[in-house]
């Protein structure tokens, strides 16, 4: 898919979007911590020609690496809503995957005008589970010190499956390219934070994509801490798969967005 990218204006600095194809409802990319626009390379190929897309590196990674603080949710939430409502000229779907769910969850309850859906990939619940202890945050905050420690993140927390090489290579880039507010931000709060009286106020059509092995959010932990927030949600369950679903499945995840958009087609 041929794509543009273009210079957006946010506070602070300047986001690089990038955008492609034609066919809506658009449907924009929120990477999870310690990825990027790059993360979603998979799932836009399983895509069919001329889907309109959207996609940037978050504030404080990759090519956004500079933009200054602060990495917070709201801030998070600020920028991917004026991605969205400058990139885009119809309607679209929100798609965010871990932390960029969570984001996208902030996004949809303020009702923006053009969202017609959400689908969150993975995502961080708005109601933190009791094992997002201040011990584990503490050493989540680590995970991405270094090349070592990233490895050790990929192949026996993030991922269920062997990662293609090109693949892994782009994880473990994307992980280390953060500054340390940045990096930090994510484990030692955003994680934390109950954003259950915003996700209440999500009135959009919902999917959650879950996946059977993952060990950062799984199955049971989504049932448990975003269904009772978000009643009109529906879970499906992605098989063998673990957190890093756009990467380990992303002909899995391609076939789910492709379901969704029919469904918000025919509303």
């Amino acid at each position: 898919m041929t794509e543009t990218t273009r210079t957006l204006p946010v506070a602070g600095g300047s986001l690089d979007v990038r955008t492609g194809g034609h066919t809506g409802p658009a449907l924009v990319f929120v990477h999870y911590w310690g990825g990027s626009a790059d993360t979603w390379n998979g799932v836009i190929g399983h895509l069919p020609p001329g889907q309109a897309t959207v996609r940037f590196d978050q504030r404080g990674w990759g090519a956004s690496r500079t933009l200054p603080g602060p990495y917070h949710l709201d801030q998070l939430a600020d920028d991917l809503a004026r991605v969205a409502e400058t990139s885009v000229p119809g309607p679209y779907v929100l798609v965010g995957h871990s932390m960029g769910g969570k984001v996208s969850q902030l996004v949809a309850a303020r009702r923006p005008a053009g969202l017609a859906g959400l689908v969150l990939v993975a995502p961080a619940p708005p109601q933190p589970p009791a094992t997002v202890t201040e011990e584990y945050r503490q050493g989540l905050s680590h995970a991405y010190d270094s090349p070592d420690t990233v490895r050790h993140a990929l192949d026996h927390i993030l991922t269920a499956t062997p990662l293609p090489k090109t693949m892994r290579d782009i994880a473990v880039r994307d992980s280390l390219a953060a500054g340390v507010e940045a990096r930090h931000e994510w484990p030692l709060h955003g994680i934390a934070r109950d954003i259950t009286r915003a996700a209440r106020d999500i009135e959009v059509p919902v999917t959650v994509l879950a996946a059977e092995n993952d060990v950062v959010e799984p199955p049971r932990v989504l049932r448990d801490h975003l269904l009772p927030h978000i009643r009109h949600a529906t879970l499906t369950t992605v098989p063998d798969a673990g957190h890093l679903l756009p990467a380990e499945a992303p002909g899995a995840v391609a076939v789910a967005l492709e379901d969704f958009l029919t469904a918000v087609r025919r509303r």
